[in-house]
């Protein structure tokens, strides 16, 4: 066990700085001295000293201090690029809360947002921001469950016509312009789910066609997950365009173990040229609502609940967490719901979504095995990513990133530290298509985590869900520290990233 003597000594050099550290304008430069620098490469960790000028790195190397400049005393602390968040919804809690607690506790210096298929109006969000930015910076995918809803309005329980098709097109391509990197689709979801494929197929050309990409929550995670990913493939593959499965799971009991076969899927794909890319986050159970179990939105089939309580997961597997019409049942499975109610769970469940509000209930059910998660998590094309959001309920929102760190890498061996930094950074970056971002590279933005590679670790649970992760230690965005020693520091340099 390494002995915690440098770390002390690390803490207690690292809140050494110049004197320039408590001037009111921005230093011209700063220099972190003596980190263990993984430059987002996967290459091997190297004690090193980097400056950072403006709103950029400048050199890594050996390096002495300039005159007044800013000198950060590292330590031995692991140096690292900020990590980015591929598919999130911290941006819902960012108009309220513009540090970013949750994300900059954890090392995000950039989220992705309009994930799902939900996001439009991209100018007016991008605009917002560049007049009242936040900590962290923020790219955005056009969702076309938002632009489905724009022009079909309440009467989305069907397939579009070709005149709509074109009018969604139309409002894609505004999108594309305004910034977006691409579509993205949350086909399990009302509208998307009652899209055609010729409907998603014809919007994906779009986005291939300004230069953008597809990252998509198939259309199925669980009953018809084979199908819905070679849906994915068959639009990479059609308009060669890069594409991405959101947070990718084996959501069913009966897929449990088939993580292998999913992956020869995957590698097949690429071997045939189809620029297919996947995202993850370290948790089993995923978030939604109890009627996303019922693909065919009827509510009442008693096969249907039975099909979902013996094959995709577990009455004690599912918990309810947001509960507007049920409070007493928050923190509760719905096997203990159905203990209350004297009723068995498929009968529970059928009771509770006939209820007004029954299908929004809040819940979070278990529907991957830990081995599963594992073997794609380690897949070389999959990058990690939260699914999280600031003011949520699941802990994947503040842990995600620390809980790879920490559990995955540190205490399980899962891959090197040096790898869970590529699929948190460069990979990241690549998978969306961010430039100049990932990579602690001169000429790159200086969007910079440093954190102690021996504690770093989440907090958060079920119980806790915004317990606040520790071993985080200093968090740059754009050259200015918005994150350190364990509070944020009221700057906002985040910007809006703009596909280019």
């Amino acid at each position: 066990m390494r002995s915690t003597m440098p770390r002390v000594a690390a803490l207690a050099a690292f809140v050494v700085l110049t004197a320039a550290t408590h001037a009111t304008t921005q230093p011209s430069s700063t220099l972190i001295r003596q980190a263990m620098v993984i430059d987002g490469t996967g290459a091997p960790a190297r004690r090193a000293d980097l400056r950072v000028r403006g709103d950029r790195i400048v050199a890594v190397g050996t390096l002495a201090p300039e005159a007044g400049e800013q000198v950060v005393e590292a330590g031995g602390l692991t140096l690292a690029p900020g990590f980015i968040d591929t598919h999130s919804h911290h941006e819902r809690g960012l108009s309220t809360r513009r540090d970013g607690l949750a994300m900059v506790s954890q090392g995000i210096t950039t989220i992705v947002s309009g994930q799902d298929g939900s996001g439009m109006d991209l100018a007016e969000l991008f605009g917002r921001y560049e007049k009242e930015p936040a900590s962290v910076n923020i790219a955005s995918y056009a969702g076309h469950g938002s632009i489905r809803g724009a022009v079909m309005g309440a009467d989305f329980t069907r397939a579009a016509t070709p005149a709509e098709v074109e009018k969604m097109a139309a409002l894609l391509r505004t999108e594309m312009a305004a910034g977006a990197l691409g579509l993205s689709t949350g086909l399990e979801y009302d509208p998307g789910i009652y899209s055609a494929r010729s409907e998603v197929l014809a919007l994906a050309k779009v986005a291939a066609e300004a230069g953008g990409r597809y990252i998509s929550h198939i259309r199925s995670e669980d009953r018809t997950f084979w199908e819905a990913l070679e849906e994915v493939i068959t639009i990479g593959r059609t308009h060669r365009m890069p594409v991405q499965v959101s947070h990718i799971k084996l959501g069913m009991l009966d897929l449990w173990g088939q993580a292998g076969k999913a992956i020869a899927m995957l590698d097949a794909a690429r071997a045939s040229g189809v620029q297919i890319t996947a995202d993850i986050y370290p948790y089993t159970y995923w978030q939604a609502n109890l009627g996303v179990f019922f693909p065919t939105r009827n509510f009442t089939d008693r096969a249907e609940a039975t099909f979902v309580l013996e094959h995709i997961t577990r009455a004690e597997d599912i918990i309810f967490n947001s509960t507007a019409s049920r409070p007493e049942y928050a923190g509760k499975t719905l096997a203990q719901v159905a203990a209350l109610r004297k009723t068995a769970p498929v009968q529970t469940m059928l009771d509770l979504l006939a209820e007004p509000g029954g299908p929004s209930l809040g819940i979070v059910a278990r529907g991957m095995a830990d081995a599963d998660v594992d073997r794609l998590m380690q897949w070389p094309f999959a990058n990690i990513c939260s699914d999280g959001q600031s003011t949520g309920l699941h802990p994947r929102g503040f842990g995600s990133f620390p809980k790879v760190l920490g559990p995955f890498v540190r205490e399980r061996k899962l891959f090197p530290l040096e790898e869970a930094v590529r699929k948190m950074t460069s990979l990241s970056a690549a998978n969306v298509g961010l430039k100049e971002r990932g990579q602690l590279t001169p000429g790159y933005f200086a969007d910079l985590v440093l954190f102690d590679a021996a504690t770093v670790a989440d907090r958060a649970d079920f119980g806790s869900a915004q317990a606040q992760a520790v071993g985080v230690h200093t968090v740059w965005v754009n050259g200015r520290i918005v994150f350190r020693d364990g509070r944020t520091t009221g700057t906002y340099p985040g910007r809006p990233l703009r596909r280019q």
